[in-house]
């Protein structure tokens, strides 16, 4: 069954990262995945009462990340249609290539930290959108927001799903994350950024505002500064939220698209109805890229058969058993983070090592949300960043492994090295 199980995966992969090729929608492939691989092990499983009982806990927990997914990108396109980006577009002026890749990957790394990186990617690579035409030159920017959101996610407690699953059990503390993984994470967005900006030369080929099609409707700049103000801090109140609340993330997104709706309702209300209806919430709802979501459910089902049959937590033990040394370990795991999703093999992780093993603030737990927030940029699907960029932006994946993915490793690794020596010279 396992073996089974993995070859689908690996197929199911395969046929992912072929979507170039084959011209066949990525959420496809990705449905048929995670459907096949649940099936399999039910078919195999003795106890399909167990099954059933793990699918629909990997479903609750999953589906909590599709409805803040939705959830995000409705406001991103709600402040989108009301022409709210254009206030960031016409104070970007430079048309360096070099300066506003820099200006856009520090962006997006501090925004991450607030955010949140799976936030902060939707509205960069949107932002993006409206700033570059298409081509290589806006991959190459794509790229650098899935490395800078990955790197600026992991020095916050609320910056990563991963960060914020150690914060809430014990493993570390907000402010000595910060101070212990801020320097490293820097590295690790820098090394990149310096290597691809030497190497991009000229003018950037920028779209022209009267081009950009903007909203169908005319805006004064006082709406757009509403609208695109509401949707920022209902965006930045996310994470406050759960911290007040102790509520799922996608809660405070839902109750934020609710209050965004409001708004958007009473600003519009001066308008002709068919105007008001392209300004709306539920007109914005009809340009979420659906299938990007459907392909993200499919990644996760996939995922979720590996964490449920043991797979994942086996292949801890492995490393465990097989490999001595405890950076080595945590580096391998971030890695592997790249290839399948980070939340379970951080939730192996923390079902491994206990708290007397490694009290709060340890070594190896801040190493592990470094490795794990920053490792999933070696691949396109290695982060939800990176997944929900390539749904937004169309990045073919292996364009991605044969350009960026160097890049993101030399980058994890020199962020690497920074936190191991600054463990060892300043023992903090």
């Amino acid at each position: 069954m396992t073996a089974l199980i993995i070859t689908i995966f690996i197929l199911g992969y395969l046929a992912i990262a072929f979507e170039h090729n084959t011209k066949v929608d990525k959420a496809a492939p990705a449905l048929i995945t995670g459907v096949l691989c649940w099936t399999v092990y039910s078919l195999f499983s003795t106890d399909r009462t167990l099954v059933d009982h793990q699918l629909a806990e990997s479903l609750g927990e999953y589906s909590g990340i599709l409805f803040f997914l939705m959830g995000a990108m409705t406001i991103v396109s709600i402040i989108d249609a009301h022409d709210g980006f254009q206030i960031i577009t016409r104070r970007i002026t430079t048309t360096s290539k070099r300066k506003l890749l820099w200006i856009i990957s520090l962006l997006t790394f501090f925004l991450s930290p607030v955010l949140d990186n799976l936030t902060t990617a939707i509205v960069m690579v949107s932002l993006a959108q409206k700033i570059l035409k298409e081509g290589e030159d806006r991959f190459y920017f794509v790229a650098m927001i899935i490395i800078a959101a990955n790197a600026g996610g992991a020095w916050s407690p609320i910056g990563d799903v991963t960060t914020t699953m150690l914060w809430m059990g014990g493993q570390i503390t907000a402010g000595n994350i910060i101070l212990k993984l801020l320097l490293p994470s820097i590295v690790s967005l820098v090394v990149p950024l310096l290597i691809l900006s030497a190497r991009m030369k000229g003018r950037v080929e920028r779209i022209e505002a009267d081009a950009l099609g903007g909203s169908p409707v005319p805006i004064s700049e006082r709406h757009q500064w509403i609208v695109f103000l509401s949707g920022l801090i209902i965006l930045v109140l996310v994470p406050v939220f759960k911290t007040l609340t102790h509520l799922p993330p996608y809660m405070g997104i839902l109750i934020g698209l609710g209050i965004m709706w409001i708004i958007t309702e009473m600003t519009g209300g001066d308008k002709e109805e068919s105007d008001r209806y392209k300004l709306s919430p539920a007109y914005a709802l009809r340009r979420v890229d659906t299938p990007s979501i459907l392909f993200f459910l499919g990644i996760l089902l996939s995922i979720g058969v590996l964490q449920a049959t043991g797979i994942l937590s086996g292949a801890a033990g492995w490393l465990t058993d097989n490999i001595k040394n405890e950076s080595v370990i945590v580096m391998t795991i971030g890695l592997l983070s790249a290839v399948v999703d980070n939340v379970p093999l951080v939730a192996a992780t923390q079902g491994m090592y206990t708290l007397q093993q490694y009290p709060t603030d340890h070594y190896f737990w801040e190493f592990i949300a470094y490795c794990t927030g920053t490792g999933g940029s070696a691949l396109i699907i290695g982060s939800a960043a990176g997944v929900a960029a390539m749904g937004i932006a169309n990045v073919n994946f292996f364009w991605y492994l044969k350009r960026i993915t160097w890049l993101a490793i030399l980058g994890y690794f020199a962020g690497a090295l920074i936190y191991i020596l600054q463990e060892a010279i300043f023992h903090f």
